[in-house]
């Protein structure tokens, strides 16, 4: 297992020494403001994911149609989730020892991907019958996807905010 994860931490290390790098890991100001970045970015991004599962559900925002809802929330979303991924990018390149060794950042990259999965699963399976239950509740296949979402979601937050606490080293 040592010799996989070799050329990752060789590259991690490579990063870590570059001028920018160092750069950013010792400023206080700019540092501090990807961190609020991310943060800020992620609630845009977990709080219209909430909002879309919640309808999938079958609990919440259950007199606009699905459709129209995703219409709506997506491209927000995606907005969402891109800042948060730049803003993570950065923070990853700024300190990637700090994160290469963390059992907490690997889970939510884990976790992240596996959402990412369950979302991709919905929307080339499920979504495509999205006709017959726009203005209905939802079937098993959407309940269950937004479910997972809500869940994995959560857990990614957490695992994420747990980042700076890794008991683990």
């Amino acid at each position: 297992m040592a010799e996989l994860l070799s050329p990752l931490r060789s590259a991690f290390e490579f990063v870590s020494n570059l001028e920018n790098s160092i750069a950013l890991r010792e400023s206080q100001y700019v540092w501090s403001l990807f961190e609020v970045a991310h943060v800020v970015s992620m609630c845009l991004f977990a709080g219209l994911i909430i909002m879309m599962d919640l309808r999938l559900l079958g609990i919440g925002n259950m007199q606009t149609p699905f459709s129209q809802l995703q219409r709506r929330l997506f491209p927000w979303q995606m907005v969402g989730m891109t800042l948060s991924a730049i803003t993570g990018l950065v923070l990853v390149f700024g300190d990637p020892m700090r994160f290469y060794s963390n059992v907490f950042f690997w889970m939510k990259m884990t976790l992240m991907a596996i959402a990412s999965l369950n979302a991709m699963a919905f929307h080339y399976t499920t979504y495509f019958t999205v006709d017959t239950w726009d203005h209905k509740v939802p079937p098993f296949g959407a309940k269950l996807a937004g479910a997972l979402g809500i869940g994995l979601w959560a857990f990614v937050i957490v695992a994420g905010r747990l980042i700076p606490y890794n008991w683990f080293q």
